[in-house]
């Protein structure tokens, strides 16, 4: 039986459902509905629950998650060097579907949209202010040296360890999908280990899995990321910052990215994300020629140097003292979110990289995104730590109080007195666009995995998944429950980390099958 003919025939052919998996659609509804009602109705029992679940995780298992980001950073690594490297995602001779410049709009869109923003002025003023390595190294913070070391923990964070995930899981679905012709799905990944059996129980666990975490981590993302844009019209026009405000924006931004979700990839997400890196451009270059200039320069060069120095051994690195909790509250929880984000961002990714060769996807999606991060992070948080440190000052107290203010008041501190309020304006559009293009391509992954690789699912269920996530995250919210279930999210990412694991066996597996079986044949036709 083809792989075609085993995904049609589980899939409905008629009816609400028709071009959907049936049971593994009412699942999902029914999965999200029951951890909503459960996490309202009591919102203080279901975060104990959490965040027990989660504190055991970052605390007992740190070692572990460490472990494992790091070992699938020098399998990407040996995988883009490999005697595979030159093996395209589709047949020898397929091109790649998108532009080098849209393909990289589009994957740096979906991997990190609105949270560049919100993290690129609060990281760096909370690490500047204490972190173990400025006490390792006796080194007092609010100092220019602290400022070194709090960029580098920053660029961290948001480099090529979280990435390697991302590349992981979308070589690994777009080889199996575009090179084997099975679904792309996150089932997909266990073909080598279970065979057809991937049309079965363990299959649907798998996808629903995936599933769990692309839903609500968008909806706590959207719920979250509120703030940052309801302070931005706050800042511009008065608004106010309150509950009512961001319940709104919730709205207007669940209908747009459900429009952006309906008009496909080729478009709505295409062009949104191509806009994304055009104004992100100018937003870069108004700050830095704008702001302190020779500092930031300083910070960026001498910071490239530093982190190919300290990348490795700050991977490696385990705090020994058990009475600390940085670890567990800043690498850990980030190694998590990016381990349970990566099921939806590894799909995307896929689904706009077939022709593109292991090598080529390896470069793009872990190397790319890690500089122009770098310098994204030097320029907002180089820019925040120069005014706190020789500036008016104030940054501290204000992301100490909100991280989501910090922005706006590092934007205030330009010299480019002129330039605040429509480097304000921008940021706002962005904070809102960022998040459209995430929201949009989360809501095609949700329905391309329900729909068993379908990289056209029916509009009906685009419409129906990205206004869901919308009204997930406002009922959430107002429960006062999106705390709690990003610390779910973060728990969930624990089953994701033994699929991760899965992939690599059955990767190398499936490589070397292939690679045997073309020797043979070009043998046999000798």
């Amino acid at each position: 039986m083809s792989e075609q003919h085993q995904i049609d025939r589980l899939k409905a052919s008629e009816g609400w459902l028709k071009g959907m998996h049936p049971g593994m659609s009412l699942a999902a509804k029914g999965m999200i509905l029951s951890v909503v009602v459960f996490t309202v109705y009591n919102v203080e029992f279901a975060n104990g629950i959490y965040t027990a679940l989660k504190d055991f995780i970052i605390t007992t298992l740190n070692w572990y998650y460490i472990s494992i980001v790091t070992v699938v950073l020098f399998f990407v690594i040996w995988l883009m060097f490999s005697k595979f490297g030159s093996l395209r995602l589709g047949k020898d001779d397929e091109k790649p579907e998108f532009s080098n410049f849209a393909w990289f709009s589009m994957l740096f869109s979906a991997g990190l949209g609105l949270s560049i923003l919100y993290w690129g002025v609060a990281e760096p003023i909370l690490h500047i202010q204490g972190n173990p390595f400025l006490d390792a190294n006796g080194i007092e913070p609010l100092t220019a040296e602290a400022a070194v070391v709090a960029m580098r923990i920053t660029v961290f964070h948001g480099g090529i360890h979280g990435w390697s995930l991302y590349v992981l899981v979308g070589l690994t679905l777009g080889y199996f999908s575009y090179r084997r012709g099975l679904p792309l799905a996150f089932r997909s990944v266990l073909y080598p280990m279970i065979g057809d059996r991937i049309y079965g129980g363990y299959g649907h666990a798998v996808d629903l899995i995936a599933v769990f975490g692309t839903v609500f981590g968008l909806a706590t993302s959207l719920g979250l990321g509120m703030a940052s844009i309801n302070a931005g019209f706050d800042t511009l026009f008065g608004i106010g910052f309150n509950t009512t405000n961001q319940l709104l924006l919730i709205a207007a931004i669940s209908v747009l990215g459900t429009v952006s979700a309906v008009s496909g990839v080729g478009r709505g997400v295409k062009i949104l994300s191509e806009i994304n890196i055009w104004l992100s451009a100018v937003f870069l270059a108004v700050i830095l020629f704008g702001g302190a200039t020779s500092y930031i320069l300083s910070l960026w060069i001498s910071g490239i140097g530093d982190y190919i120095a300290t990348v490795i051994p700050m991977g490696l690195w385990l705090d020994s003292d058990p009475e600390r909790d940085w670890q567990s509250w800043w690498t850990i929880f980030y190694w998590g979110w990016w381990i349970a984000w990566c099921p939806f961002v590894g799909l995307f990714v896929a689904r706009i990289s077939r022709g593109r060769t292991i090598r080529e996807f390896v470069i793009g999606v872990l190397l790319a995104p890690t500089m122009l991060l770098m310098f994204w992070f030097c320029v907002l948080g180089g820019q925040a730590m120069y005014a706190e440190l020789y500036g008016a000052g104030g940054l501290v107290e204000v992301v100490n109080q909100d991280y989501s203010l910090g922005l706006f008041k590092a934007i205030e501190s330009l010299d480019w007195r002129w330039a605040v309020f429509p480097l304000s304006v921008l940021t706002t559009f962005l904070l809102i666009s960022w998040f459209i293009t995430s929201s949009d391509s989360g809501t095609l992954v949700v329905c391309t995995i329900l729909s068993l690789g379908d990289s056209h699912p029916p509009k009906f269920f685009r419409i129906f998944w990205g206004l869901g996530v919308g009204l997930v995250a406002a009922v959430l919210m107002l429960a006062g429950g999106l705390d709690a279930l990003q610390t779910a999210v973060i728990a969930a990412g624990l089953p994701v980390s033994f699929i991760l694991i899965a992939m690599m066996v059955g990767l190398v597996k499936s490589l070397n099958q292939e690679v045997t079986d073309e020797g043979e044949n070009t043998v046999q036709q000798t």
